[in-house]
Formats: structure tokens, sequence, C-alpha cells
């Protein structure tokens, strides 16, 4: 299993693949009659069976899946709260950095004027 995706999703496609397997024994000309047909359907329901087996022991093994819905709607809820509360601190921040900088660019244009106003002695 690889640390990037907890969930290894082909364990989950391939239970669609057996079922649809059982369907089609079930289906075929000679349907579960013959003695063929009956191990060919046992083997796949048990396929099937250990497929869903370990699709739950995944799913189980998840982090957080030991949270009842109303928990995980609660902590869901939360977490965008602090999101919001992150991006209005972000803004504020931003707003202070830009009055900041004008504050700074404002300060530089009188220094620049200033410097380039020729100095004129006051006549006493």
């Amino acid at each position: 299993m690889s640390t990037g995706n907890p969930l290894p999703v082909s364990v989950f496609n391939t239970l669609l693949l057996k079922l649809v397997n059982i369907v089609e024994i079930t289906e075929s000309a000679e349907g579960p009659l013959t003695h063929q047909a009956r191990q060919a359907l046992l083997q796949a329901t048990n396929e099937f069976k250990d497929g869903m087996s370990k699709a739950r022991e995944l799913s189980n093994a998840l982090p957080g899946g030991e949270l009842l819905i109303q928990e995980q709607d609660e902590i869901i809820e939360m977490l965008e709260r602090l999101r919001e509360r992150k991006q209005q601190q972000l803004v504020d921040f931003s707003n202070r950095v830009f009055a900041t900088n004008k504050i700074i660019e404002d300060a530089k244009m009188e220094i620049d004027s200033m410097a380039s106003t020729p100095f004129a002695p006051s006549s006493s």
C-alpha cells in the first residue's frame, strides 16, 4: 500500500467486476444447474465475498473511520470555520502590508520630491 493514498482504489474497482462475473454465470445458457456452473458460481461468489471483506477492512482502517457521521460533520464545520478565519487573517495581513507599502512609497516620493527641489537659501 502506498503512503500517498491510504485507500487502494483498485480493491474497490475489482468488486464490480466480480459482481458482474456472478451475474454472468447465473444468467448463462447453462444456468447454475450443472456441477461445473455451480462450482464457477461458488468460486465467483467466494471471490466477491473476499473482495468485500478486504474492502471493509481497508475502510475500517482509514483514519477517522471510527467517528460517527455527526462527529465527522462537526469536525468538517470546525475546519471550515478555521479555514474562513485563516482566510480573513490573510486578507487582514495583506491589507496591512499594502497600507505599509503605500506609506513607504509616499515617503519615498516625498523624499524624491524634496531631493529634486533646488535648495533656496532664505534671505535674512
